[in-house]
């Protein structure tokens, strides 16, 4: 009994909280996704029928001038673009129509373009969404700034993965693996995602350079929402004295390098844990669908704007590079169609195509369904 009401008074509580900043989130992702599609597919010559945020019963539209139906639909979980020639939402082929297609309809058929065409048309949607990353990242560091407290450790907790490693107060962090390290939340964020890794840290120790090999060990931790995270914790601390500087504002040349390097790290791990969960090295208690972003929206809205846009830039990323998949149904899928299509010369078959389409809406629903699932025990727990 304790399990549901758990669920409802979350859901109560936080119902309006939750649904105004996860539609913000949520429709500028999806805009932007789709937006992609769009504008490559007229750059191409292709035919747009339909532009579509949301799925399912139109709720209000219009045509613009091109005959192209921009609308507004009931269920706000995605979107979609339809072009000239295709059966359904997930850009199936019309087959009887595109057979029966006069020469001038098919200069408009995203089915008649060449491969190359169709496959840009198609990656053009996930490379908008790390667009519109980089250039949020790179605005938040303009015209918020980017941490800048040196990775320096005032503090090693007793019996933890640093002190087994040697690291002693005063400690400074250059480098870890190789890679330079100017900050401790650069630090943190790395360790973070490296649990159960040998860590290889470059330290400035007084006049000396010291080399420490540290394992972040795996452990639960709540943030200030009560959120559960597993996370690598290496167990240093750092406190800021008087007189240094949090947060540095950059210029915007700057901020767009700050911004590439942002998204790319959000690829990295988010690519790095999938991997874990393949391995078993992470749980995949971690993967949220919905709900869980809904959570979060409304939980980082109450931090501020600022906040909330992060959120949409790092939601940006992962929506993207989920799209990039090889599964059918997902734009990766159409992709790894169009390179079977390349090296045969030729399409695979429409039986064939249909049976992937068929594969991958099982495996999209089974995550939608596993990712729920999660996130039901997730609002049962908090």
């Amino acid at each position: 009994m304790d399990f549901f009401l758990n669920i409802f008074n979350t859901l109560s509580h936080g119902l309006l909280g939750y649904i105004i900043p996860f539609l913000f989130v949520l429709t500028i992702v999806v805009f932007f996704h789709e937006l992609g599609h769009f504008m490559v597919a007229r750059w191409t010559g292709v035919k747009v029928l339909t532009f579509s945020l949301g799925f399912g019963p139109e709720l209000f539209g219009f045509f613009d001038r091109h005959g192209t139906r921009w609308k507004l639909s009931a269920i706000p979980l995605g979107g979609y673009v339809k072009f000239y020639g295709d059966a359904s939402e997930a850009s199936t082929p019309a087959s009887e129509m595109l057979a029966s297609m006069s020469e001038k309809e098919r200069r408009g058929s995203f089915h008649h373009k060449n491969v190359a065409r169709r496959a840009a048309i198609v990656a053009a949607g996930p490379f908008a969404n790390f667009i519109l990353a980089i250039v949020i990242f790179a605005g938040l560091f303009t015209f918020y700034g980017k941490p800048n407290t040196s990775a320096r450790v005032d503090a090693v907790q007793a019996d933890s993965a640093a002190a087994a490693a040697g690291f002693q107060a005063g400690d400074v962090v250059t480098a870890i693996d190789g890679e330079a390290i100017a900050t401790f939340v650069e630090m943190q964020r790395i360790v973070s995602t490296r649990a159960g890794e040998a860590l290889r840290f470059t330290v400035k120790r007084g006049d000396r350079t010291e080399t420490l090999t540290a394992t972040p060990e795996l452990r639960e931790v709540k943030d200030n929402f009560n959120n559960v995270h597993k996370i690598g914790v290496l167990g240093i601390s750092r406190s800021a004295k008087p007189g240094e500087a949090a947060i540095e504002r950059v210029d915007p040349a700057t901020g767009l390098w700050l911004g590439v390097k942002e998204t790319w790290f959000v690829t990295k791990s988010t690519i790095l844990y999938i991997g874990d969960v393949f391995t078993r090295r992470a749980g995949a208690d971690q993967l949220g669908g919905p709900i869980r972003i809904a959570q979060i929206s409304g939980q980082v809205a109450t931090i501020g704007i600022a906040a909330l846009v992060h959120l949409t830039a790092v939601l940006s990323v992962s929506i993207g590079l989920l799209n990039l998949f090889p599964i059918p149904m997902l734009d990766g899928g159409h992709l790894l169609f169009y390179a079977v299509e390349a090296i045969r010369g030729r399409p695979l078959s429409e039986r064939s195509q249909e049976m992937g389409y068929r594969v991958g809406l099982a495996l999209v629903l089974m995550l939608m369904v596993f990712a729920t699932y999660n996130d039901i025990l997730h609002l049962a727990g908090s």
